[in-house]
């Protein structure tokens, strides 16, 4: 059984909440194929793990803090983005103009954006002398195909040979693997969440009109969504902190919302 966790907003919609409550109940693995955080709004995050020479997020962590097993962050994930604001009338390597990339951990390589400045924590702790060097979105594309899809079919194949996975997607993006099909999927949103059919998902997903981000072709939830009616929808009620950092709280929280997804794949 694989399950899919994806949400409705780009930002804190409370995927990761509802993941690890998820890992809890299913004594599973959670597995996020690509994640990315910014220097700036996630700074004390960026900086933890960066002055240990490594480039991962706090949602990686709290997957594998709920696993039950020992694991680091780059088992379950495997592509992690580092990005910064790009305030100005001018667009980045990427075409935005909010936000510019930094650099990409792709397994064990790094990948440089070779058009903006590194901030000097990266210079001094992570082997940037050594990464790999894009200065256009074609260049970055070829690297894309080269190094990222391969990692990702890594990741797809260990994912594959689990039993339960719990897939945790990333932004709004619908699907973080190319050919994959969840047996249930949980889009997630402040307050609620709605249960979906895998397999239709997944058609949906095939159908759904992509657009351009981060140097290629994506479906976002929202369009997926909108071609299929759920098989449930359940409130989901707010959490304090501390009820936020224990996934065994978060199970009994979100129990019913479980008993949904998992009637799904039945």
């Amino acid at each position: 059984m694989t399950l899919l966790v994806a949400g409705s907003d780009r930002v804190d919609a409370g995927k990761t909440t509802f993941t690890v409550g998820l890992l809890d109940r299913l004594d599973a693995v959670g597995f996020k194929p690509r994640a990315g955080n910014d220097r700036w709004f996630d700074h004390d995050d960026h900086r933890h793990a960066v002055e240990q020479g490594r480039l991962f997020g706090k949602d990686a962590r709290r997957l594998v803090g709920a696993a039950p097993e020992p694991l680091d962050p780059e088992d379950v994930n495997p592509i992690h983005r580092l990005w910064r604001p790009s305030p100005g009338p001018g667009a980045g390597l990427l075409g935005k103009t909010d936000r510019e990339f930094v650099v990409d951990r792709v397994a064990e390589t790094y990948v440089v954006n070779d058009t903006v400045e590194l901030p000097p924590e990266v210079r001094e702790h992570l082997p940037v002398e050594e990464a790999v060097r894009v200065s256009s979105l074609a260049e970055l594309n070829e690297v894309m195909a080269n190094l990222h899809l391969v990692a990702l079919d890594g990741i797809g194949r260990r994912i594959a040979e689990r039993e339960p996975a719990v897939v945790e997607s990333y932004s709004d993006v619908a699907l973080p693997l190319r050919e994959f099909e969840p047996d249930a999927v949980a889009v997630v949103e402040p307050t609620r969440v709605r249960v979906y059919d895998g397999q239709r998902y997944a058609k949906a997903c095939a159908v759904a009109s992509g657009g351009h981000e981060e140097g290629q072709l994506e479906q976002r939830v929202p369009a997926v969504v909108d071609l299929l009616d759920p098989i449930a929808s359940v409130s989901l009620p707010a959490l304090s902190s501390e009820d936020r950092k224990d996934p065994a709280a978060v199970a009994r929280a979100y129990d019913q919302a479980y008993d949904e997804l998992l009637a799904a794949v039945a």
